[in-house]
């Protein structure tokens, strides 16, 4: 079926942005597990795993439209020195996220394209649940103080 261009344009835009989230998770993942703290190895593990399960997704749809997924951009990405710092960039990237789900939805139903917002409107779901578990942590260490917050993840 071949799909709207600007719609493909859309799904690869977000697909730079799985593929990006899907290195900085890695990176904030293995950073953890080489400091010790097991906990948020696992969380920041998992989701990178549910990104890839995003791309996955991308690329599929892309591929359904007749169109061409791009897998060789990556956008800029900030990884953190401090699980603070770590804490903190995957919460902006998170809502970075939301906000281009969105407007993809709000692009796919302009065009009239009910099995893209569908698809993305399931990731959009992931990605408030991501950004939900990042605001914890962020309010975890105001309230612990991160020496008690880190003690707490190893």
């Amino acid at each position: 079926m071949k799909g709207n261009a600007q719609i493909l344009q859309l799904l690869n835009d977000r697909l730079a942005e799985e593929l990006t989230a899907i290195s900085m998770y890695m990176v904030h993942s293995e950073m953890c597990a080489n400091w010790g703290f097991e906990k948020l190895h696992g969380a920041f593990e998992k989701q990178a795993i549910d990104e890839m399960k995003h791309a996955e997704k991308l690329i599929g749809r892309i591929l359904f439209l007749e169109g061409t997924p791009t897998v060789t951009k990556l956008n800029h990405m900030k990884i953190g020195v401090t699980v603070q710092d770590m804490v903190l960039a995957d919460e902006d990237a998170e809502a970075g996220a939301i906000k281009a789900y969105n407007d993809t939805i709000a692009a796919a139903v302009q065009v009239g394209d009910n099995g893209t917002r569908e698809m993305i409107a399931g990731i959009l779901q992931d990605e408030e649940r991501h950004i939900d578990w990042a605001e914890m942590q962020r309010e975890q260490i105001d309230q612990m103080g991160l020496q008690n917050y880190l003690a707490n993840q190893a």
